[in-house]
């Protein structure tokens, strides 16, 4: 099933698994009026009118998590997913500011923000996950790499991605050829691989590379993966060399541009070979912080203050 977003991604998908007296849902849409009446309307017509009896969470991201405290609260189901994602995804809601923290515009100073824009942010309410994610009561179960779980009457093994989101569930059928991939698996595009002022020295690319080299040893051709976004797809040994070498890429082209210093904001047109819109802006931002970091923690690139606090990133040896 899908799930409308108001971002150029345009749905979510959602995936829901027979338990016979009931249904495990695989992630669950934002929490907003709408998505609770297309629910409503999939709950009475396509599933029957059965219970939701549990939530498998993907990651915590709120695409995917904003109607999990909802059906836990309205429906009793119970929710699974990895530690990391429920404490990420319950803390977020709960960090709801009015104003952006100091932390965040320091952030977003150090990547070499404008300042009108800069000062236009400090300014505005900005987003909380609480705008789009349900309350989150007490309670889940942890789910870890290595485990298997019964669901849809198979056996699944879990196994965690990272880079995109920290510990993101990923499972594969033991009975069949099926793979609920999340954002962690994606036919055709690759997920954003951001650092935000929670973590500002996050390095996701290098966990994404490990995630997806690791999770390579398992892929079959054959397997049937379904996606948090667009349409499921086979080849994912394929696929998984994709992934990577995407980000291998743009960190060349980012070494090649480093010969100048440059800020995060400098590398959007190095990374994206596109004009960034406001409405992606944050997340252009996030995951160009994301490969400068990859290549100053490797070694590969140094960085300076600037005197107005922004970062300045080189290729080192360069000049």
């Amino acid at each position: 099933m899908r799930l409308p977003l108001p971002s150029p991604l345009e749905h979510v998908n959602v995936f829901a698994l027979d338990e016979g007296q009931g249904w495990t849902l695989v992630d669950t849409g934002l929490s907003t009026g709408r998505s609770r009446g297309i629910w409503a309307a999939l709950l009475a017509g396509p599933l029957g009118g059965r219970p939701v009896e549990r939530v498998i969470l993907t990651h915590h991201h709120p695409d995917h998590v904003g109607l999990a405290g909802w059906f836990q609260a309205e429906a009793g189901a119970e929710l699974w997913t990895s530690r990391t994602a429920w404490l990420f995804a319950r803390m977020l809601t709960l960090d709801e500011q009015a104003r952006p923290r100091p932390e965040t515009l320091d952030f977003y100073r150090g990547a070499g923000m404008d300042p009108a824009l800069l000062a236009e942010r400090a300014a505005e309410r900005p987003f909380n996950f609480a705008d789009v994610v349900a309350p989150m009561p007490l309670g889940f179960r942890a789910l870890a790499e290595g485990d298997r779980i019964r669901t849809g009457g198979r056996d699944w093994d879990v196994r965690l991605g990272d880079g995109h989101a920290p510990d993101h569930v990923t499972l594969w059928s033991r009975d069949d050829g099926l793979v609920i991939g999340g954002d962690q698996l994606l036919s055709s595009i690759s997920p954003n691989l951001g650092v935000y002022a929670t973590e500002p020295l996050n390095d996701p690319v290098a966990g994404w590379l490990e995630s997806c080299t690791r999770l390579a040893a398992y892929a079959r051709e054959d397997h049937l993966v379904l996606p948090g976004h667009k349409l499921p797809f086979t080849g994912l040994p394929t696929r998984l060399v994709q992934l990577i070498e995407n980000h291998h890429g743009a960190l060349a082209r980012l070494l090649e541009a480093l010969a100048e210093e440059r800020t995060a904001c400098d590398c959007f047109g190095v990374l994206y070979r596109r004009e960034i819109g406001t409405g992606e802006y944050g997340l252009a931002l996030a995951e160009a912080v994301g490969h400068l970091n990859h290549l100053y923690l490797t070694g590969r690139a140094t960085r300076r203050r600037r005197a107005d606090g922004a970062w300045l990133y080189r290729r080192s040896g360069a000049g």
